[in-house]
């Protein structure tokens, strides 16, 4: 979230090109906004940007999937002879 702190200390430049319609429009929008046009970009690509990286901490599951979830994290791990073998064998820096 943008806080007034952010606000106050401006010390990178972000510099994008694009076409004079795709300006015009959002020059467009940000006027409707009541915004300048860097204020406008910024703060509409911060927030893309926080919902993006939200996505990677949160997930909802319903109950059948919260279950099958847990289930799968308490269980004990699975035991695959080719990557026991992979991860314990001699590396590619070690070998003889």
């Amino acid at each position: 979230m943008i806080t007034e702190k952010s606000r106050k200390i401006k010390e990178e430049r972000l510099n994008i090109r694009t076409t004079r319609e795709r300006k015009a429009l959002i020059a467009r929008a940000a006027a409707k906004e009541s915004k300048n046009l860097s204020d406008f970009v910024l703060e509409n690509a911060l927030s893309a940007a926080e919902a993006i990286i939200g996505d990677d901490a949160n997930f909802s599951l319903d109950k059948t999937q919260w279950k099958l979830f847990v289930t799968a994290l308490d269980s004990p791990p699975r035991d695959i002879p080719s990557l026991r073998k992979l991860l314990t064998g001699p590396d590619v820096f070690n070998a003889k």
